[in-house]
Parts: C-alpha cells; structure tokens; sequence
C-alpha cells in the first residue's frame, strides 16, 4: 500500500483574458478572430494542514469545442458560465486524493451532471453544449491542481505520477481492450512517461485555411506589425521543419492543390514534414484514400513528406462508427477531436484509427490517462495545440516533452496573437518563439508546471468567480 499524500481543494478563482488575433484563423465553416482564455488558481491543502496554490489556462476556443449554427456569442457566454459553475464546484467538491485520483472522480461523477444540467437549462437538445466543451471549460481547473499538488512537494506534478504518490493504480481508472495482453494492475502513469525529457522540441507551424502561402496571394490588408504574414517568411524566420496543413474536407482537388502548393513551399525552403488536418468535415474513407493516392501518384515527394493524417472524420465517434482501416493503411491516422478519453481511444482503434493527438485542453488527468491506455497498445502520440498562449503554454509543452511523440509539438500561438504572451515571453522567450524549428524549455522551473508565475508581470482583471475561502 502506498503512502497517502491526499489533498482537497480549498478554493478557487476564475479569471477570463479576451485575446484578439493578429490574423483569422479558420476552423471548420467558422472563422476565429478572438478568443478568450479562462485562467484559474486553485488552492489545495493536505491532510496536515500544508497548503498551496497552482495555476491552469486554456483558451476557450468556440468554434472548435462548440461548431454549429448558434451565434457565437451565445455559446461563448454559455461556456463562460459553465466555467463559473466548475469554480463553485471545484470549491465544493468534498473530496481528498492524489491529482490524477481527484481529477477522475471529477471528470467522472461531476462534469457530467453538470453539463446535462445546464443543457436541460437551455431547453432544445440543438442548443446542447458538447461534452468537448465541458471538457475545455474544466481543463483550467485540472490544470491548477496537478500544478498546485507539484507546488506543495516542491517538485513536477510529472514525478507524482507513480505508487509513492498515489493511492490507486491505473487499473482503477483503465481496462485493456478486448483479448490483449496488457494488464494496468500495479502500473502508474510513471511507468509510460520519458524519463529523461528533451529541453527542445521540434515545432509544427499551422498552415491554416486562410493563411497566405506566397507573396502572389497578399491583398494589402494584411498587418504590418513585424511578424510574417506568408507562409515562407515563417519558414526562414523560424527554421521550421514541420506543417500541419488545414484542409477542407469537402473539396477534394483544392484539398490536393493545397497539399501540393504547401509541399512545394516547404522543399523550396527547408521544411521537411507535413500533416494533413481535414477538419472532421469528411464522412467517407474513399474522400481521403482519394486525396492521398492523386499524391503519392502525381506529387510522390509531397506524399511522402506526409508523417500521418489527423481527425478527417465528425468529432462524435460514437454515433458515427466509421472503419478507417483503408486510411491508416495509407498514412498514420491520428484521433484528435474524437479522443475525449481513453474509451474513445480503444473504440477509435477497434476502428483502424494508428495513434492519438494529446491535448492539454482536454484536462491533463484525461491526457495523461489517454496516454497510458494508447502507449499500453502500441499507439503512437502526438500533442496538438489549441494555439495556447500565456499559462496554457508551458503544460502543453511538457505534456509532450513527458508523453514521446512521433515529432516535436504543434505550437502556433506566436502566429496568431504573439503580442498576449509577451509577459510570459520575457520569462520564457524560448517558449513562445521557435527557433532553428524548435522551442525550448530550459527555462521552465522545477515545481509545478513550471510557469515562474511570480516573476510574470501580468495584471489580471477582477475574478469572474471565486470558490471557497483561503
């Protein structure tokens, strides 16, 4: 029996940060011209007295956790309010444990009650608010006590993810797929992170749906503030080995002609590696299939620049049970969208699905345990950005730092609103500006997440929500 370190979590308070981007960026059918970030501080306290905070931040990025015809302004003030409902239910929930222990028990018992509360407040089930969204909405808070729990130990919520800290072992929160092997009895997360994490990491740059690829493109509104506007200014500036191409998903030659005139920017000038993102607008293998065999056909380099292929498919895995075994067996086939959890995870597999795209926005107990499940059945990772800027920066780093992916990170914040982070930069440079292709994080501290909140000159607004009493 291991030794109980338990906390509870004392208070909270709620803060939301309006960001707005330098250029749009398109998701889907919807366009993101800002975006606000909700950023929480959590206090815990242990079973002697000892207490501690710690901080989390996600952007709340509507029209990717949200997509749908409701004006998004509503669905921007329905997640604002659902975040302030998770402050008072942090502060209430009357529950001790270790991080990853509370962390479920939460995302478990409570997340969902609350969400289904407050779409049975809004009356039709079209204005229900996904459970990506709730998920979004919590991430902050889950966040704040992994980072709060490092704090109290004076060490990284990484190394407490293992029999010294934790009272329950990954067979309490995860079961194998059907006729493996693999048994979680007596294994931590611990057991499946890098031991010895890299300081650097190679970036992906995002070649977004509106971005501009060459100077033949310009229109004379683009911003003159200092920073690239097309796409091989970004490549020289940063060194950049690695595109994530956002695709259409129902335009099959102009998803080709995209890859293609990509491809071609990217040898010109260095980069070595692409991703294909379709946007989960595709219902069809055959469209894919499709897509990739025009280019390993007629564009055989720009095809097999191609590492994998993330999230083609409708976010709702479940309702839609499509077999993908025909993509993955042309190009890695990575869940993005679709992998809200670990149950997801073995049922996209079943499906033909190759590996998972971790995000911390999704909650870092659920990433974490996502990673376990995928790295127990042989699945590659990656870990994806939700154009994290500030706080939400550092964890989505050293989530993939301790996680091992197949190639470095997805890191587009400094794109698409660098001038919000420049706080943090100062504290961080290498972290919020990519050089010779990478980011660095030699500078993050060695408790908590590593923010170095103290020495962050930020002035923060009145919290939206307080929970509990310090």
């Amino acid at each position: 029996m291991s030794i109980s370190r338990e906390v509870r979590v004392v208070s909270t308070k709620l803060y939301f940060l309006p960001i707005k981007t330098r250029i749009p960026v398109k998701f889907g059918s919807e366009v993101l011209d800002s975006v606000t970030c909700a950023r929480v501080r959590v206090q815990v306290e242990d079973e002697n007295g000892r207490r501690a905070t710690g901080w989390g931040e996600t952007p709340l990025s509507v029209q990717w956790v949200w997509p749908g015809p409701m004006a998004y302004e509503t669905r921007l003030k329905r997640l604002e309010g659902f975040c302030c409902r998770l402050a008072l239910a942090w502060a209430d929930f009357d529950s001790a444990g270790h991080p990853m222990e509370l962390g479920w028990d939460f995302l478990e018992q409570v997340l969902p009650a609350l969400n289904n509360e407050l779409n049975a407040e809004c009356g039709q089930k079209a204005d229900s608010m996904p459970h990506l969204a709730a998920l979004v909405c919590s991430s902050p808070f889950d966040l704040a006590l992994h980072d709060a729990y490092g704090a109290l130990h004076g060490i990284s919520p990484y190394e407490t993810y293992s029999a010294d800290f934790m009272s329950r072992d990954l067979a309490d929160f995860l079961a194998p797929a059907e006729g493996s092997e693999v048994s979680f009895a007596e294994r931590y997360p611990a057991d499946y992170l890098v031991s010895n994490p890299p300081k650097k990491l190679v970036a992906w740059h995002l070649v977004a749906g509106l971005d501009l690829l060459d100077d033949a493109e310009r229109t004379g509104a683009e911003p003159d503030d200092g920073y690239p506007v097309v796409l091989a200014d970004w490549i020289r500036r940063d060194g950049l080995k690695c595109l994530k191409v956002k695709l259409r998903g129902n335009d099959a030659d102009r998803d080709y002609e995209r890859m293609v005139n990509v491809g071609r920017i990217a040898i010109d000038n260095g980069a070595l590696w692409l991703s294909a993102d379709f946007n989960c607008t595709v219902q069809d293998p055959d469209y894919v299939n499709g897509v990739l065999d025009r280019l390993r056909d007629d564009a055989p380099r720009v095809y097999g620049m191609i590492l994998y292929v993330e999230q083609p498919f409708p976010y709702d895995l479940e309702s839609n049970r499509i077999d993908v075994h025909s993509v993955s067996a042309r190009k890695p086939l990575f869940m993005d969208e679709s992998a809200h959890d670990w149950r997801l995870v073995s049922l996209g597999r079943s499906l033909g699905w190759s590996g998972v795209a971790l995000k911390t926005c999704k909650t870092q107990t659920g990433a974490i345990l996502s990673m376990c499940w995928a790295r127990a059945h042989g699945m590659p990772l990656m870990v994806q950005d939700l154009a994290n800027p500030m706080l939400a920066q550092p964890p989505h780093l050293l989530l993939a730092a301790r996680a091992g992916t197949i190639m470095g990170v997805e890191t587009n914040s400094m794109q698409f609103y660098p001038a919000a982070s420049e706080p943090e930069a100062r504290v961080h440079p290498g972290m919020f500006r990519r050089r010779d292709g990478c980011v660095d994080l030699s500078t993050l501290g060695t408790t908590g997440f590593g923010c170095r909140v103290d020495e962050i000159d930020r002035r923060l607004p009145e919290p939206a929500m307080v929970g509990g009493s310090e």
